[in-house]
C-alpha cells in the first residue's frame, strides 16, 4: 500500500522508490528494465534492514503513521455482521471510542476500541482519538451488555490518551476510568485486548483490562508518551528519542516485563504498508486466543485476570 506520509528515517526509500518511477516512465523509449529490477531489489533490501533494527522512537513514529489501520479497519475486515452501539445512556456519544456487536468466526463477540480520524475534520469530530468520559461510560455499558449475553470483549487500543480538557474532568474523567478498571478486572467473560497503535497512560488503560493483552509489533504502551515525559525530565521536547528508551514502551519491552502478553508481527514497513496481511494475521490470532479462553471455567479466568494485574510492578529482594 503506498503511502504519502514518509517518515525521517524512511527518506532513502523513498528516494529509491522516487527514481524507479521516473525510469518507469522511460520504459517505452528505453530498455532499462533489469536496472529497474536491480533498483527494487535495493528497495526491500533496504527497507528490510532499516526496518530490522527500530528505535523505540521509530516505533512511535509507526505508531502515529496516519495510514496506519484503526479500530474500525479491524474490525470492518476481521468480522462480519458489525452493529455499532451509541451513547452512554448519561450524556452523550462519544466518537472517540466506538463499540458494538459482531461475529469472529462462529462467536457472537463485543468489539470496542478508541478511534481516530483520517483528516482534519474526522479527527476533530473523533477528538483524534482522546476519549471523553462519555466514551468510557459507553464502554462500561457494552462491558455490561457482554457479560449479561455471555459475549467474548475484544478491545483495541490506540490513544494518545484520554481527553485533559476542564469538561471532561468536570464530567469526571477519572472515576470513569476507575470504574472501568473495577468492571473489567471482574467482568464474567473473556477479554482479549489488543495494542494497535499508541498506547497511553489512563487513557488506554481504561479499556485495558484483560486477560489476555496482544500487541502490535510497532505500536507502543506506556504511562506517558515520550514527549511528555521529555516535557517533564528536561523542560523541552528535544530529548523524546532519549525519553522513548528510558521508557522502554516497545512490544519487546513489555514482554520481558510480563505487561504484554504476545507480539503480533507487522509487514515489513509497518501495517499500512500490506494492511490486508495485517488483517490476517490479527483475525487469526484472536480466534486463537478466544479458543483458549472459552474453555477455561470462569471463575478460574476472573481469578487469574486479576493475579496478573496484581503481579504486575511487583519484585522481591534477596
Amino acid at each position: 500500500m503506498a503511502s504519502t506520509t514518509v517518515l525521517e528515517f524512511e527518506k532513502p526509500i523513498a528516494e529509491l522508490e522516487k527514481k524507479i518511477e521516473e525510469m518507469k516512465a522511460l520504459t517505452d523509449t528505453l530498455d532499462i528494465q533489469p536496472q529497474i529490477d536491480e533498483l527494487e531489489h535495493q528497495v526491500e533490501s533496504l527497507r528490510a534492514e532499516i526496518y530490522r533494527d527500530l528505535t523505540r522512537w521509530q516505533r512511535v513514529q509507526i505508531a502515529r503513521h496516519p495510514d496506519r489501520p484503526y479500530t474500525l479497519d479491524y474490525i470492518q475486515h476481521c468480522f462480519e455482521d458489525f452493529v455499532e452501539l451509541h451513547g452512554d445512556r448519561t450524556y452523550r456519544d462519544d466518537p472517540a471510542i466506538v463499540g458494538g456487536i459482531a461475529t469472529l468466526g462462529s462467536r457472537h463477540v463485543m468489539v470496542i476500541g478508541h478511534q481516530k480520524g483520517r483528516d482534519t475534520k474526522t479527527n476533530v469530530y473523533r477528538n483524534f482519538g482522546m476519549p471523553n468520559p462519555e466514551g468510557y461510560r459507553k464502554a462500561f455499558r457494552l462491558f455490561q451488555m457482554a457479560e449479561k449475553f455471555n459475549m467474548p470483549v475484544i478491545c483495541f487500543l490506540d490513544t494518545p490518551g484520554a481527553f485533559p480538557g476542564l469538561e471532561a474532568e468536570e464530567r469526571g474523567q477519572a472515576e470513569a476510568i476507575a470504574k472501568n478498571l473495577l468492571l473489567m478486572s471482574q467482568l464474567k467473560t473473556p477479554i482479549v485486548i489488543v495494542i494497535i497503535g499508541e498506547g497511553a497512560s489512563g487513557g488506554a488503560l481504561g479499556i485495558g483490562i484483560g486477560d489476555r493483552i496482544l500487541m502490535l509489533e510497532n505500536a507502543w504502551y506506556s504511562v506517558i508518551a515520550p514527549e511528555s515525559c521529555s516535557s517533564i525530565l528536561w523542560r523541552s521536547w528535544d530529548y523524546k528519542e532519549q525519553a522513548a528508551e528510558a521508557l522502554r514502551l516497545g512490544a519487546k519491552d513489555l514482554v520481558q516485563v510480563g505487561i504484554v502478553d504476545r507480539i503480533l508481527t507487522e509487514p515489513t514497513g509497518g501495517a499500512h504498508r500490506d494492511p490486508h496481511a495485517m488483517f490476517d494475521s490479527m483475525t487469526s490470532a484472536l480466534l486463537e486466543e478466544l479458543d483458549s479462553l472459552t474453555r477455561k471455567p470462569t471463575q478460574s479466568l476472573v481469578k487469574q485476570r486479576r493475579e496478573k494485574f496484581y503481579a504486575m510492578g511487583v519484585w522481591t529482594e534477596q
